[in-house]
């Protein structure tokens, strides 16, 4: 899948917003990417998942680990046509956790899978859950990367999508995002 085929299906699916945004990491934005809206057709879910498992079928993972809520639905496809173990890090006490009794053996082969990363807070929560456990994080992979390749999270990165989006802090609003009332989309 080219980055334009993906691009598309954002487009299609209105999932590629344009106004203004708050983003999880505080940021401000012209352009959101709602993967919800994306996700919610299944053969779009099978698509985008095939195509990042062919990314990184060769990685030789066991397990796929997911953040919530954004990455849920595509680790899972992930996992699935890759035909490997499925589990997620979820929110507890203002920051992620390992729930719901999954476990992570030592030297367990995991790949972490995120639909869209800017600056990559939920992604290095989870590898550190995955480190914490003695477990080797053998990569990322991502539908979105809003940082266009920028990002270092300290282990290879996949992305179908890699993207410079400019984000602002909130005191350094260009004049014409600051007339614009900021919505806030995404998972908190």
């Amino acid at each position: 899948m080219t980055s334009e085929e993906a691009l598309q299906i954002f487009r299609q699916a209105g999932a590629l917003l344009e106004g203004h945004f708050i983003l999880r990491s505080g940021l401000h934005s012209r352009q959101f990417f709602q993967c919800a809206l994306a996700l919610q057709e299944m053969p779009v879910v099978e698509r985008l998942g095939g195509a990042l498992a062919a990314k990184v079928r060769g990685l030789g993972a066991v397990t796929v680990i997911a953040p919530a809520m954004g990455g849920l639905v595509i680790g899972q496809e992930v996992a699935r046509q890759l035909g490997l173990r499925f589990i997620f890090a979820e929110k507890e006490d203002g920051g992620l956790a390992l729930r719901r009794g999954f476990k992570i053996a030592r030297d367990e082969r995991v790949l972490v899978v995120e639909d869209v990363v800017t600056k990559g807070g939920r992604v290095q929560e989870t590898i550190e859950i995955v480190r914490a456990r003695q477990g080797r994080v053998l990569g990322v992979a991502m539908i979105v990367d809003r940082s266009n390749g920028t990002l270092n999270l300290g282990v290879p990165a996949f992305s179908l999508l890699s993207m410079q989006v400019e984000a602002f802090s909130a005191d350094q609003l260009p004049p014409d995002l600051a007339k614009i009332p900021a919505e806030k989309p995404g998972s908190k």
